[in-house]
C-alpha cells in the first residue's frame, strides 16, 4: 500500500525512517548527541555546504527531530516542517524570517498574551510596526495592508477570546495583496483541520499541546506549504529568485533558526513522535467531553455565560462548524459574576488542576486576566477582550461525569 492510500493515522504510524535502523527498532531512537562524525574531510565539507543531506550538529538538524518533522510533513502534505523548542520559538522564527526594519504586521489585539507582547514590544524595538485591527472584518484587514506588510497573522480560534475569523475571506485578501497568511492553529490539530485547504501559507503550532501526548514536553512546529510566491516579499525577494517557492524555508533553515538556536531537543522530539500516534484518539475523546461539559454548564444558575463555538447560540457557530467541524477543540471559557467568584471557584476545585497550558491529559483551569494577561494594564486587557470574570478550561481525558461534579460543587 502506498502512502497516498493510507489514512491520517496510517501516515503517522508508517512514515519510514530516513535511514534504516541498525537494530530494526520500531520507535525512532533518541540521538542524544551534539555532533556527528564524518569519514573524510571532503564528506564533512559537502555536509556543511548543504550539498548532501547529512547531520552535522544537533542545533541545526538531528535524526530524532528530523523524524518528527517527517511524520508531520507526511500527514499534512507540507512542503517543509521545522521543529523548535516552543510555540513562541516557532512564532518568533517565522516573524524574523519575514520581517525587517520598516515592515509591518497586520493582526488582532485578540491574541495569546505572549504573542501580543512579542508583536507590540519585542518587534517594535527593531522597527517593525504591528497594525492591530478587527480580523473578523475583511474590509478593515484589507485597509491595513500596504507594500510594507510582511504578514497577516491570526489565531484560528483566539485564546481566550474564542473569536473565529473567516479564513477564506482573509486568505483571498492576502493572496490579492501578495502577502503571506500566517496562522497559529494550535487549538485544532492536523487531524481535524487542514490549514492548506483554507489558504494558509505558513502554519504555526505549539506542539506542547495536543501533539506532546499529555504535556510531556515543550515544542513548536513551523509548516511551510510551499504555496506562496515569495518574489513579492521584500525580505525574501532575492532568495525567491534562487529558491522559488522554497525561499521561506531556505531563509529559515539556512539562517534564522541556526542563528537563534531554538531547535527542538531529541528527547522532546522522541516524546512528541510518540504523542502523534495517539493524537486522533485523544482529540476525539477530549472534544467529545468538552461539548458535553459546556452543555451541562449552561444549566448552572451561577454561570453567566459559556463561550464555545460549537454551541448553536454562539455568534461564530456557523463559521466555526464550516471550518472546524462539530467539535472545535477542547478549550472553552465561561463567565462568573466577578473576579472574586472566579477565584472562589478555582480554590474549590478538587479534580481539575489549577494550571496553565492546554490539552494535557488532565483538565486544567485558569483565570487568564490575573495570570497570562496579569502584567498588562486594565486598559490593555479591555482592548484585548480579556475579562476579570472569565475562567478558561482545557478539557482532558477524564469522564464527563467526574468533571461536571467537580465544576458543580466548586460553583455552588
Amino acid at each position: 500500500m502506498n502512502n497516498e492510500e493510507l489514512s491520517f493515522t496510517g501516515k503517522i504510524l508508517h512514515t519510514p525512517y530516513a535511514k534504516p535502523d541498525a537494530y530494526g527498532a520500531l520507535s525512532m531512537p533518541v540521538y542524544q548527541c551534539a555532533a556527528f562524525e564524518f569519514e573524510t574531510a571532503e564528506m564533512m565539507e559537502a555536509a556543511f555546504m548543504g550539498k548532501v543531506a547529512e547531520h552535522t550538529y544537533s542545533r541545526i538538524t538531528n535524526p530524532t527531530v528530523q523524524y518528527l518533522e517527517s511524520r508531520v510533513q507526511n500527514m499534512t502534505g507540507a512542503f517543509s516542517v521545522t521543529a523548535l523548542n516552543s510555540g513562541m520559538a516557532a512564532i518568533s522564527n517565522v516573524i524574523l524570517t519575514l520581517a525587517q526594519t520598516g515592515s509591518n504586521i497586520v493582526t488582532s489585539r485578540h491574541l495569546f498574551g505572549n504573542t501580543y507582547s512579542f508583536f507590540a514590544s519585542t518587534m517594535a524595538a527593531f522597527g517593525v510596526e504591528t497594525r492591530f485591527c478587527d480580523l473578523t472584518n475583511p474590509d478593515e484587514v484589507e485597509a491595513h495592508i500596504d507594500v510594507n506588510t510582511c504578514a497577516v497573522f491570526l489565531e484560528i480560534i483566539t485564546n481566550p477570546q474564542m473569536e473565529v475569523v473567516d479564513l477564506k475571506a482573509i486568505s483571498a485578501i492576502t493572496k490579492k495583496a501578495g502577502v503571506p497568511l500566517v496562522a497559529d492553529t494550535t487549538i485544532i490539530p492536523f487531524s481535524a483541520f487542514k490549514a492548506k485547504n483554507w489558504g494558509v501559507n505558513i502554519e504555526i503550532v505549539s506542539s506542547t499541546k495536543y501533539i506532546s501526548g499529555g504535556a510531556t514536553s515543550l515544542g513548536g512546529l513551523i509548516l511551510d506549504y510551499g504555496n506562496f510566491n515569495w518574489i513579492s516579499a521584500p525580505k525574501l525577494h532575492a532568495m525567491a529568485k534562487e529558491f522559488g517557492p522554497a525561499a521561506f524555508t531556505a531563509k529559515l533553515r539556512k539562517e534564522i533558526h541556526r542563528n537563534l538556536g531554538a531547535y527542538m531537543t531529541p528527547q522532546a522530539a522522541y516524546m512528541q513522535t510518540l504523542g502523534l500516534e495517539t493524537l486522533t484518539l485523544r482529540y476525539e475523546r477530549a472534544t467529545g467531553t468538552c461539548l458535553q461539559l459546556v452543555q451541562r454548564l449552561q444549566t448552572l444558575a451561577k454561570v453567566e455565560s459559556v463561550n464555545y463555538t460549537a454551541l448553536p447560540e454562539n455568534k461564530y457557530y456557523t463559521l466555526s462548524k464550516n471550518q472546524f467541524g462539530k467539535q472545535p477543540g477542547a478549550m472553552f471559557t465561561f463567565n462568573l459574576e466577578s473576579r472574586e467568584a472566579c477565584f472562589t471557584f478555582l480554590n474549590k476545585l478538587k479534580l481539575v488542576k489549577r494550571a496553565t497550558n492546554l490539552f494535557d491529559n488532565v483538565s486544567l483551569a485558569i483565570h487568564p486576566a490575573s495570570t497570562i494577561f496579569g502584567t498588562f494594564s486594565p486598559e490593555v486587557r479591555k482592548e484585548m477582550n480579556v475579562s476579570d470574570k472569565t475562567i478558561r478550561i482545557s478539557v482532558g481525558l477524564e469522564d464527563v461525569e467526574d468533571l461536571f461534579r467537580d465544576f458543580e460543587q466548586a460553583i455552588m
